[in-house]
């Protein structure tokens, strides 16, 4: 066994999940939370949004189970209780933004000066030993957690991208983890990897189940958003297992860059950075003919590529800077490309010229 990663509290984490979305599915409908098809949504039957409530079941009662308890993991805990309340609200009342930014601060604050959990020092960013963010470490924190949790409820627009990529993440920063003697947050994160598998189990489409079951809704982005969030500031914040800050932002390239992207255009339009629209990367490569599915893994695969390649240049003693720049080229790059969507759409046209996953176009 993998030390640090706990394959039972995983696999408890993935049954409890997958157990009460089962349970939940009965209860979605005549609590009507639901996702109705309309507008800009793609799918064609009202769909249940329990996902981020069931995942928060399912890693509060592995965590009782490993019975690993810390003021930062309480405080994690109470933080994500918050935002899946108000994401429930926000699911079937659609709060205005300004309400789900306040619960979202509230819920940084909580992990801050509860959990002690802020980021500090962004001194190996720029290549330096240290520089340290003073009084505005609070509001870099918050502000960082915000956006996180905006990247990750911006790309949740196709059946299994936000979960995939959220995986994704959690997988390779539970490998950072290990890699940094961090064993204590690595069997935490396997209890979290556990409970987002047990919602993808129910989330992804497959050969035989043409469309999701459930879908994570605005409470299970936030959700996850918080988690990533929480678990980089505790790995790359920590003196005694360091772990660069670059090498989070390379780990979720793809919520990340659009988001950025797409604030900065919808300003530039004069529309509200968190207004709605068929602007995102997944809306792109299905104009390109890729199916949702199949857009999900590719870019997945693409987000484990950016990962694992940063980590073995960080390995090599690549400088930090460097791998700084050429993030900020991928977001100008994809800025660039997009400022014609006829453009990008073939880009991924092209790029969808390779060999097909799914003959039947599930993928």
């Amino acid at each position: 066994m993998i030390r640090g990663f706990d394959p039972t509290a995983a696999l408890l984490a993935l049954a409890i999940t997958s157990l009460t979305l089962w349970l939940l599915e009965p209860v979605a409908g005549r609590l009507n939370l639901l996702d109705h098809p309309a507008g800009r949504k793609d799918h064609e039957h009202p769909t249940p949004v329990t996902g981020g409530l069931a995942i928060l079941v399912g890693c509060l009662v592995a965590f009782l189970f490993v019975q690993t308890s810390s003021q930062s993991l309480q405080a994690f805990c109470v933080a994500a209780v918050l935002l899946v309340a108000v994401g429930l609200y926000d699911d079937l009342h659609d709060l205005r933004w300004y309400w789900r930014v306040l619960a979202q601060s509230a819920s940084a604050l909580i992990i801050i000066f509860w959990g002690g959990v802020q980021v500090e020092q962004i001194g190996p960013v720029f290549g330096l030993s240290e520089l340290s963010l003073g009084w505005l470490s609070v509001p870099f924190t918050v502000f960082a957690t915000i956006g996180i949790v905006n990247a990750m409820n911006m790309i949740d627009g196709a059946d299994g991208l936000a979960g995939l990529l959220g995986l994704a993440a959690l997988v390779m920063l539970c490998a950072a983890s290990i890699y940094a003697g961090n064993e204590l947050l690595a069997m935490r994160l396997s209890v979290l990897c556990g409970a987002l598998l047990g919602f993808l189990i129910w989330n992804i489409r497959l050969p035989w189940r043409p469309r999701a079951k459930v879908f994570l809704g605005n409470a299970g982005s936030a959700l996850l958003g918080l988690v990533i969030a929480w678990v980089s500031f505790r790995l790359t914040q920590n003196d005694g297992h360091p772990v660069n800050p670059v090498l989070a932002l390379w780990l979720l390239p793809v919520p990340v860059v659009d988001c950025l992207v797409l604030i900065v255009r919808r300003l530039q339009e004069g529309r509200s950075p968190f207004s709605a629209g068929r602007d995102h990367i997944h809306h792109i490569m299905q104009d390109a003919g890729f199916g949702p599915t199949r857009a999900a893994v590719w870019l997945t695969i693409f987000s484990l590529s950016c990962g694992l390649l940063v980590g073995q240049a960080m390995r090599l003693d690549v400088p930090n800077p460097l791998l700084l720049a050429a993030f900020l080229l991928l977001c100008a790059g994809w800025y660039l490309l997009t400022r014609n969507r006829e453009r990008a759409v073939a880009f991924f046209r092209a790029l969808r010229r390779a060999p097909r996953l799914d003959p039947e176009g599930l993928l």
